[in-house]
């Protein structure tokens, strides 16, 4: 008699955990997917899929997704680094700015542009929506990769940029293919 309850007990507790790997909601709160999905209503936006950085998760974690508005799902999560000047020591906290020269990560809503090919390969510029980031092609905030940034997530932290999201490249080889298929842009939202 127990072993039947068994079974079905760990198949049920294996269902949840694949469930939980697809949205956990302290890493992509359902409320900035929300928020998201309400603003580019009706709007020259790609109405199926963005792109969010939780910077409240640790920079060695996975805290960039591309997201499937559609179906609600994660179908991208990667490593991203953050700027160095938004390291406050002794802290596990960040700052952030939208101020050239600080080096610093810049939050609210940025429409993912044109991609180039620049100094570390492939980017994608970014113009920021927000006041939080206004300045964002001034500074030059792209979407690129980087070598020091890891495939997969450790304890240890990521690489630091001048302000610039980075991914590691196979990431941002695996982001090309959503975004270079879409014919409108796409939002990101980085968020603390």
């Amino acid at each position: 008699m127990m072993k039947p309850f068994l079974f079905i007990l760990l198949f049920l507790i294996s269902c949840s955990k694949a469930d939980s790997q697809q949205l956990n909601t302290l890493d992509l709160p359902k409320a900035r997917i929300s928020e998201i999905k309400n603003y580019i209503k009706g709007k020259e936006y790609n109405q199926e899929l963005a792109v969010f950085i939780n910077f409240k998760i640790p920079s060695g974690k996975y805290r960039y997704f591309i997201y499937d508005l559609k179906n609600d799902k994660i179908v991208q999560k990667a490593v991203v680094s953050h700027g160095s000047g938004s390291v406050i020591p002794k802290s596990d906290a960040l700052r952030f700015s939208n101020v050239e020269g600080s080096y610093q990560s810049s939050l609210g809503k940025y429409s993912i542009g044109e991609s180039y090919i620049g100094q570390f390969g492939k980017a994608y510029r970014l113009k920021g929506l927000d006041a939080t980031n206004s300045n964002a092609m001034q500074r030059a905030i792209v979407l690129h990769s980087f070598g020091c940034v890891p495939d997969t997530e450790s304890e240890n932290p990521a690489c630091l940029s001048l302000g610039c999201p980075m991914l590691s490249v196979n990431a941002l080889k695996k982001s090309a293919e959503y975004i270079d298929q879409s014919r409108m842009p796409i939002i990101l939202y980085a968020f603390y």
